[in-house]
């Protein structure tokens, strides 16, 4: 199975990696993915710190591609809500669905997907 990585996985991985230590075995086997939202959050900040290397790097993951459907993300929305599940952001639910559209899982240390897979049939690396 394809794992999307979260932008919280590369930030510890770039860190200490104390907490993201599965991310090894996961491009070891070929199944990284990443989409260009994870690229948005994590490219800017490397790109002031001079991390060109790693950005070239970033950009040579394959990139599940991101078909938003903004009906699906607002019946998402109202069901965490009615689950009493607050601040799930929008961000957080276009991963959620890029990763159920896929078929893959999401690697995360963000425990909203936690909370998330509890309303929404997604599964967690």
């Amino acid at each position: 199975m394809h794992v999307l990585v979260d932008t919280s996985i590369w930030i510890d991985y770039f860190k200490s990696g104390l907490n993201s230590g599965k991310l090894d075995e996961i491009l070891d086997d070929n199944r990284l993915f990443t989409n260009d939202i994870v690229l948005a959050e994590l490219i800017p900040f490397l790109m002031i710190k001079k991390q060109h290397k790693i950005v070239d790097l970033l950009r040579n993951i394959p990139l599940l591609p991101l078909k938003i459907d903004w009906t699906e993300i607002i019946q998402w929305q109202v069901a965490c809500l009615n689950a009493g599940i607050n601040g799930i952001g929008i961000p957080d639910l276009i991963l959620a669905q890029n990763s159920k559209q896929n078929r893959s899982a999401i690697y995360s240390l963000d425990k909203h997907f936690r909370l998330l897979s509890q309303v929404i049939d997604i599964p967690l690396f």
